[in-house]
């Protein structure tokens, strides 16, 4: 029996707002997924720990604070030396377009902006792991 995709909900950072990240792991819950919350005001360093010890097929980054760049360039940096190569990296929150293509073309799987249907966020998650993961 095939398990359930696992999915790490982080907030990076000294962003306190956390309302979207609860409705996504809610949704995505809903939607079959297991989802890990590491709650507010995590470091990369703690984030992709928790995504080692939970054995986690998605990193779903939430950053509301405008420190988008570093923070998600540095956990893709420690996804890669930890050697996560199977593990899918998206983001949301509010990014500008210019660097939601910047960082899609550095390696981040997909920045969803806010009022993006969960149901989305959902399918678009199964197709990326299964693709990772051969299945697909």
């Amino acid at each position: 029996m095939k398990r359930p995709i696992r999915v790490l909900v982080a907030k990076p950072g000294l962003d306190g707002h956390d309302r979207g990240a609860k409705v996504v792991a809610a949704a995505l819950r809903d939607a079959g997924m297991e989802v890990i919350y590491t709650g507010l005001r995590q470091t990369p360093e703690m984030i992709v720990e928790a995504a080692l010890q939970e054995d986690v097929d998605v990193i779903g980054l939430s950053v509301h604070s405008g420190a988008h760049m570093p923070l998600f360039r540095r956990v893709l940096e420690l996804v890669k030396e930890k050697g996560l190569h199977e593990v899918v990296l998206v983001g949301g929150g509010i990014v500008p377009p210019d660097d939601v293509r910047a960082l899609e073309s550095e390696g981040i799987g997909k920045i969803f902006g806010p009022g993006t249907p969960t149901p989305e966020l959902a399918d678009w998650i199964r197709d990326a792991v299964a693709s990772r993961k051969g299945d697909g």
